[in-house]
Formats: C-alpha cells, structure tokens, sequence
C-alpha cells in the first residue's frame, strides 16, 4: 500500500485516524456493530455528519492506480478505510493515462483520472467491454491547478490567461517582459529567463491545463488539447517530479495540482474578473457552476467553464474522477469498490480534502455521486 506523502501534515493524519476511530454515540465501546447484510459498519467519528460511516463489505483488497492529482486525498481516504476495515487499497498514482490503461486493460479494480473516459479514443468502448457493464465517471476530487513560479525577491503575481499562454509556449521569455509588467504595476521583475516545466509522462492534469488555456485564450493557445504536453520547456515525470523541479530550478514556472504546492509561490489569475488567488474556496465556487455533460444514467462526466469571469472563482481547476464499473464481474469485488467510494463520498470523507490541498465536491454534484455509488454491484 502507497505511504502517505512526508508532506502531509500531521494534522491531516490526525484528522484521518479520527474519522477511522470507532468510537460513536451509539457504540460507546468503538467496536463495530453488525450491519443488516451482514457487513460491518465503522462509525468515522462524532464531528462527521449522520450516515457518514464505514461500511467495510466486499473482497479483502482492492488495487487501484491513476492521477497523481488525487494521490494525496485517496492516500488519506486509504489511512481511514484500513484502519477502519482492516482491509488494504493500493493506489499506485502512476498517471491519469496509466490508471484508464489499467483498468480498461482489467489490471485494477477502478481508476483514478483527471478526466473522464474519451468516446473517440475507445476507451469508454473499451472499458464497457472490460467490465461487461457500463464503467462510470463518478468525480470526488475537485483539485486546483496551482500556476507555480520560483522568482527570488517576487512573491506576488498576477497573470491573465493570454499571458500564462504566451509563458508556456515561448512567446515570452523573460520575467521582465513589458506583457508580465504591464499586469503587476509596481513589481520588480527581473530579466531572469522563464524556464517552463510541464509534465512529460500522460497526464489528466496536463489535458485540463491546456483545456484551460485553450478555452480561455484560444489565439494565443490553438493546439488540441490532450494527455500529452505540446508547449515548450523541461519535462519532468509525475506531480513530484515537477514539484522538485520547482523548488530548485530559478526563474522556473509550471503547473502542478495544489495538493503538491506547499511552501511554493503561486500566481493569481485573471480571468477577466479580477485577480483571485487559489484557496479551497474559489476553487469550489468554479467547480459548482459546472454542468454534467452525460447524456443520462449515472455517468457523470463534468464540464467545467474554464473562462469563467466570475469575481472570486479560481478558473484553472480539475476534477478527479473515480473510473468504475456499474456492476462488476466479481459481486465481492463491487461490493468492495462500493463500500470504499461510499466513505470516499461521505461527508467524513468529503472534509478530509481541504487538508491535502484539495476541496469537496459541491453539494448538488456530490449528491449525484453518493446515488450513482449506491448503485455499484
């Protein structure tokens, strides 16, 4: 099982030991009490909201893989449910593109992605295949993209769409460029060289950044987006791996999910409606205007306004989704699945993700997400 990442507070593990403790109102003694299924359920502590408890049924392990995106929050959701169950998930975070590969390719028993499952690359094709029934996008993450800089002596920096786009591929080459100054009137920049970092293996994070710039400044950012970096720069694998290259490289600037920019400087984007920095918050207030683009069932592939103007809403923004089957092969298995996206999905889960640098889903989305999770078999 993957370890929590040394950059995980110890609040966060307190905050997950808690949930996981079985101690509750109702069952003074914490131990757990029989379920009508004959499963057990775990209460999750006495701050979590009614009926977000543990229900630990189904196959002993599950083995995941995916977005790094979400690695930090599903590696406290694993802390709570083990210590709950006593059973283990594995996620192996090795990519948005390697977790759809795994488990279109029956390797895993769900995925983690930062987008959904592509019609027009067989991959929804083939995972309905895989599972012999419908796979589902369900989101649980809502994970900001933090547009992240290492300049000595500027710590404060806003930057519109157009310019972050000139920035990624090229167009502008230095700090000091009259684009970048004419945006953050009374800095003093530097005429240090821009050095671009992006993800070089696939990456979710990757299609939603360029998804943002394609949408928000398409004439200065036309290319297609995809998996797969087509700017200039440095490329560096996973989250960590740019996430090092950030604190050690001057001059440097990358996109890199929130839960992976503790201590490192982040711009303030200006979508049209003023700076906004990236907090919890404005990053919620852009994911609740999105819309669910699936055409019925329990599908539940977002669309997000990536060029919103909205005052206070963090434009660049993913949510991660949890790629599963509507009704598994192995009915131990789904029950397994289930009751882990069940807590992941719960109130006592949903909390946990402000501390890992991530935020909850809004309450209408999660509320379609807990009823397509009650359905998995």
């Amino acid at each position: 099982m993957q370890l929590i990442r040394a950059g995980v507070t110890a609040g966060v593990l307190a905050a997950a030991l808690t949930l996981a403790a079985c101690g509750s109102d109702s069952n003074p003694s914490g131990g757990t009490t029989p379920a009508p299924d004959g499963a057990t359920t775990a209460a999750v502590g006495t701050a979590a909201a009614a009926g977000s408890r543990i229900v630990c049924t189904g196959a002993g392990d599950l083995k995941s893989d995916g977005s790094t995106a979400q690695q930090n929050a599903v590696n406290a959701w694993i802390k709570a449910y083990d210590r709950a169950c006593g059973k283990t998930v594995v996620y192996s975070g090795g990519g948005s593109g390697q977790g759809v590969t795994d488990f279109t390719g029956g390797k895993v028993d769900f995925a983690g992605s930062d987008a959904a499952l592509d019609p027009t690359k067989g991959e929804v094709a083939a995972a309905t295949k895989e599972c012999g029934s419908p796979a589902l996008d369900l989101p649980m993450v809502t994970g900001p993209i933090g547009v992240v800089f290492k300049l000595n002596g500027v710590k404060d920096l806003t930057l519109t769409p157009a310019t972050i786009a000139k920035i990624f591929t090229g167009k502008i080459k230095t700090w000091n460029d009259p684009e970048i100054a004419g945006e953050n009137t009374g800095a003093t920049l530097p005429s240090t060289k821009i050095t671009v970092l992006f993800r070089s293996d696939e990456s979710g994070t990757t299609q939603n950044f360029e998804t943002y710039l394609h949408t928000a400044a398409p004439s200065d950012y036309p290319a297609t987006p995809s998996k797969t970096w087509v700017g200039v720069g440095q490329g560096k694998t996973g989250s960590q791996g740019v996430q090092q290259a950030l604190t050690t490289t001057e001059g440097a600037i990358g996109y890199i999910e929130w839960s992976y920019t503790g201590g490192l400087s982040l711009a303030k984007v200006d979508n049209g409606g003023g700076p906004v920095a990236l907090t919890a918050q404005t990053a919620g207030k852009a994911v609740a205007a999105a819309q669910v683009a699936s055409n019925g069932g329990d599908d539940l592939t977002l669309k997000l306004d990536y060029a919103t103007k909205t005052p206070g809403a963090y434009p660049i923004i993913l949510v991660t989704y949890e790629i599963v089957c509507s009704k598994y092969r192995s009915a131990t298995t789904g029950a397994a699945v289930k009751s882990f996206l069940t807590y992941t999905a719960s109130a006592a889960g949903q909390n946990l993700l402000t501390s890992v640098g991530s935020a909850p889903l809004p309450a209408p989305i999660l509320t379609r997400v807990q009823a397509a999770v009650a359905k998995i078999s």
